[in-house]
């Protein structure tokens, strides 16, 4: 069987005259913008496409996506991905317990990576480096005395999140060696996510209270390297005046939904908190009430909860778009979380109403209102929803006014650009 594609697409069109080589690692591929880390990273990529002629080396875990690489060569000047098989990458991911790391390293380590990486930098005198998740840092960090030539780029980190903060939120949850295990990855990864800070030239956040997290454990010298850099959200996609394809799945009568990609973690956390404490508050007011759990691969946690009164389970859908626009509300009970929500971004955006935990709100800070309810009360939960469900149609609010004033991506990543600074710029030259 092959476990892996390893190919280099060229684009059709040669910009190497007019723009200067950027290599662009990232831990999965960015394309389409259809789950949270691929909108992001799908966005900044773009962006850097208007300046740079972009390399981009990144894995595929999904099947799936294979057929869409096609649609990143407007953006690249090559594109080198890797298969990558999640069963292979967890054995992998164990290794680390052998060499005192965390196991993200060796679940994202592949040689043909770092050959490629090698490779592309020397072919095409390569001086900046963009780094999507700390996952990929490693690819491009000083570790032996071969890889010193590093220190001469200008490399930038996207960390997204506090990732080493999301295991001590598992851990938290968990007891006896479950505890241990995701305690151990915390510090591990905390320790490695210091160590990229302290090395590259700038360490980049999805908001200024992330990026003020994260600074408050680094050194002084260390703290003006850290900045925030805001998710957006596409709202010509999300515009509640827009006609969208028809999906059989929504509820022909009054529902609640929830979106995101139901193989993570904080997703599935979320959706089963919701379905033990709340939902069972709002059937026993509402019996005919749908929730309806929209996202591509539901987890066996997750499919399960299909067998639930009311609870719909609809796996991946060609357009999520329908699903927020005729909901009664969207909620976002988020009781692990890092970073901006983009389902709470792209509901707003649809002028929709949403119940969310605090921790969904964080980052985006938006105000309550008639339209927004922030709680982590489940009662208080449970009411709210109730009081949306009851509405005969589907009221439209003000949210997508504040979206529009605080997230759109040309607001948001206007700083990027401004990041990348020559190292030999103060000794003059071009």
């Amino acid at each position: 069987m092959n476990h892996s594609t390893d190919q280099v697409n060229a684009r059709k069109e040669d910009h190497s005259a007019q723009k200067e080589p950027l290599l662009f690692l990232c831990h999965r591929i960015p394309f389409p913008p259809n789950k949270g880390d691929k909108i992001r990273s799908f966005n900044i990529l773009k962006k850097l496409s208007e300046q740079y002629e972009v390399h981009l080396g990144c894995f595929i875990d999904d099947p799936f996506d294979k057929q869409y690489v096609s649609g990143l060569e407007k953006y690249c000047a090559s594109i080198f991905h890797l298969d990558q098989h999640k069963m292979l990458s967890k054995i992998k991911g164990l290794t680390g317990f052998l060499t005192n790391k965390p196991i993200t390293l060796p679940y994202y380590f592949d040689k043909r990576m770092q050959q490629w990486t090698y490779r592309v930098i020397a072919q095409h005198k390569i001086r900046k480096v963009f780094v999507y998740s700390s996952s990929m840092a490693q690819y491009v960090q000083e570790n032996s005395a071969q890889t010193s030539q590093f220190s001469s780029l200008d490399r930038i980190i996207d960390f997204v999140d506090i990732d080493s903060d999301k295991w001590r939120q598992y851990a938290m949850k968990k007891t006896g060696l479950a505890n241990w295990f995701f305690n151990r990855e915390y510090r591990l990864l905390a320790q490695i996510e210091n160590d990229i800070c302290a090395e590259f030239d700038h360490s980049l956040f999805v908001s200024p209270d992330e990026a003020q997290l994260f600074s408050e454990r680094q050194a002084l010298a260390l703290k003006n390297k850290v900045h925030g850099l805001l998710n957006g959200v596409d709202i010509h996609f999300f515009d509640p005046k827009k006609q969208f394809e028809q999906e059989v799945l929504v509820p022909n009568q009054p529902f609640i939904a929830f979106t995101g990609a139901m193989d993570y973690w904080a997703n599935v956390d979320a959706v089963l908190w919701f379905t033990e404490h709340v939902w069972p508050l709002v059937l026993a007011k509402k019996p005919e009430a749908i929730f309806c759990i929209v996202g591509g691969n539901p987890s066996s946690d997750v499919i399960a909860l299909a067998k639930q009164q009311g609870v719909l389970v609809t796996g991946r859908v060609n357009d999520v778009r329908p699903f927020i626009n005729e909901a009664q509300c969207v909620v976002a009970p988020l009781q692990i979380a890092r970073g901006i929500q983009n389902k709470v971004l792209e509901a707003m955006s649809l002028n929709k109403a949403i119940v969310v935990t605090p921790m969904a709100m964080e980052g985006i800070n938006a105000n309550a209102n008639e339209a927004v309810v922030i709680t982590d009360d489940i009662e208080e939960y449970a009411q709210a929803c109730l009081t949306f469900l009851a509405n005969k149609e589907t009221e439209r609010f003000s949210s997508r006014e504040w979206i529009i004033e605080h997230f759109t991506w040309p607001q948001t990543l206007e700083p990027l650009l401004g990041f990348f600074t020559r190292k030999d710029d103060s000794n003059g030259s071009n």
